[in-house]
């Protein structure tokens, strides 16, 4: 497809080699993806020595020389991931967080504590970056587009984070407590009144923005005790569909539940958004928003559910919610070990790439979500068949449980050449 834009994998000598099949960093149109990077010596291949605060400095150098490897600047991230093995861990890990963005800006922000992580760290990082120059095959842009970052005082304001940081056509929510934003104290209530307050601060931050809330596109929810999902799905359904004419269609995000071993200020829960942003940023024009429009499809070759969409696409890119290793047929999760569910979490992938007019070449983000970190090495043996050019980034968490009790959960993030036209 002369004239569009291209997938573009690359990998630094200064930052560690893959431990699988991905590449350090994806570029895809306006947006990096980063893997998430360890604190690993790229010398040596092996953790640093030290506590969490030094491998906190090796994850952020290694984001760092993957971000210049590619003539970017750390002020180019837009939104920054931290998964911790220990939350107590997590104001020393702030510090080295801090000490990486110094010119007054800050980009949006997910912290949380999860099960295990590769390698037995402490710490893990991944990063998205913005990419002005776009990926046009021997086209580069003017590179000139601008980022946004915006807070409101309707919802908590942190001096770690920028509540909304758009680049051209998405806005990059960081993930929102359940803290009420006079207060700064955590609701009242159980999981449900959490929910809902994680809910309307991510309300409060796109109505700052002059963005409805049906513009969202996908929606990461991370739970400290998966027992509450339900709870938190009947707080969910008030939220989404949002508008008219969201519920003429009945829109609903993609989505992924994601169970943490524990969050920042002892929370039950924590939401994060990456939202549509149709207005683009600047010199893009504001009236070329009526130009991109969401594209939301389910297929019958993957397992549905009520609560999300298979796949939302915007503008250049698709997300897509976690699969599960269920039979589309039978809403069961397939026999056999982790290997077999890999496999099956992957075919539901891949039919719902090929059901929108892709293939799995055109993937750039895998996140994948293991009950046992020690499963790695089995599912890698099942992923490199399915991505056998390993360029897709990649981000592995352990944690400590998942839907329907599955012993691995994925995600991605594909590229959409075509783009979102009203005419496709």
């Amino acid at each position: 497809m002369s004239g569009f834009n291209a997938v573009l994998a690359r990998n630094t000598e200064n930052a560690p080699k893959a431990i699988g099949a991905y590449s350090q960093t994806v570029a895809f149109s306006h947006y990096n993806n980063l893997s998430a990077q360890l604190p690993v010596d790229p010398k040596t291949g092996a953790l640093v020595a030290g506590g969490v605060k030094e491998q906190a400095v090796q994850s952020f150098k290694n984001i760092k020389a993957v971000v210049e490897s590619i003539g970017h600047v750390m002020d180019d991230v837009v939104r920054i991931s931290i998964f911790v093995k220990n939350i107590a861990d997590v104001d020393a890990v702030n510090e080295v967080y801090a000490s990486c963005f110094t010119n007054g800006y800050m980009p949006a922000l997910t912290t949380v504590a999860v099960d295990a992580l590769p390698m037995g760290a402490l710490v893990q990082v991944d990063a998205l970056l913005s990419n002005g120059e776009g990926t046009i095959p021997n086209a580069p842009q003017a590179g000139d587009l601008i980022k946004l970052s915006r807070n409101t005082a309707n919802a908590p304001v942190s001096p770690l984070s920028t509540q909304t940081v758009a680049f051209s056509h998405y806005n990059n929510i960081s993930a929102q407590l359940p803290v009420d934003p006079k207060t700064g104290k955590l609701v009242a209530g159980g999981v449900k009144e959490q929910a809902a307050q994680c809910l309307k601060n991510v309300k409060a931050i796109l109505e700052g923005i002059d963005v409805p809330f049906d513009d969202i596109v996908k929606v990461n929810i991370f739970l400290k005790n998966f027992a509450d999902v339900e709870a938190v799905n009947e707080v969910y359904k008030t939220f989404f569909p949002d508008s008219a004419i969201a519920r003429a269609v009945a829109y609903v995000p993609a989505r992924t539940m994601i169970a943490a071993a524990a969050l920042p200020m002892d929370a039950l829960v924590q939401v994060e958004a990456v939202v549509s942003h149709g207005d683009g940023t600047p010199p893009q024009a504001v009236e070329d928003r009526h130009g991109i429009v969401i594209w939301a499809h389910n297929t019958d070759n993957a397992p549905k559910c009520p609560l999300s969409t298979q796949t939302v696409a915007f503008s250049h890119y698709n997300h897509l919610s976690a699969q599960l290793p269920l039979d589309a047929k039978t809403g069961a999760i397939v026999a056999g070990g982790v290997k077999e569910q890999a496999g099956q979490c992957l075919k539901n992938i891949q039919a719902i790439v090929e059901s929108i007019g892709h293939v799995l070449a055109d993937v750039v983000k895998v996140n994948v979500f293991l009950k046992n970190i020690d499963d790695m090495a089995a599912v890698e043996e099942v992923y490199a068949g399915f991505f056998p050019g390993g360029v897709p980034a990649r981000r592995t968490v352990g944690v400590s449980a998942l839907p329907k009790d599955a012993l691995i959960q994925i995600d991605v993030v594909v590229a959409n050449a075509e783009g979102t036209s009203p005419k496709r």
